[in-house]
């Protein structure tokens, strides 16, 4: 006895065209989105816009500031935490938006080494 699929799921060449073809559109759209994405800016601050960091969605900084009250040489600790505090932000910023907006195209199916 032969198994069958539902009508339209059969295996011909004209549905093997159009998944390549939709996968070969997805695979634009995502070329695209990063190319978006490694373009914008993402900003963050801490201890009240005291650190403020500016990253590309490359991950490369853009720009750095610190105000200078802040900057105790008695306190190092404090500016460091505020550092790495608005660095991490940022950073997830990227990761989140990247996230979302891939998971919009891809329709939240997992593609590993895209993102």
């Amino acid at each position: 006895m032969k198994s069958r699929l539902p009508a339209g799921m059969g295996g011909g060449q004209q549905n093997m065209n159009q998944m390549m073809k939709q996968v070969q559109d997805m695979q634009n759209k995502i070329t695209e989105l990063q190319k978006d994405i490694e373009e914008r800016e993402f900003q963050s601050s801490s201890g009240g816009g005291a650190v403020s960091i500016t990253m590309s969605g490359k991950k490369d900084i853009k720009s750095f500031a610190i105000k200078p009250e802040v900057v105790d040489p008695d306190d190092i600790e404090m500016l460091q935490d505020l550092i790495v505090s608005a660095f991490n932000d940022v950073m997830a910023k990227i990761e989140e938006t990247t996230e979302k907006e891939m998971n919009a195209v891809t329709g939240g199916v997992n593609l590993p080494g895209i993102f």
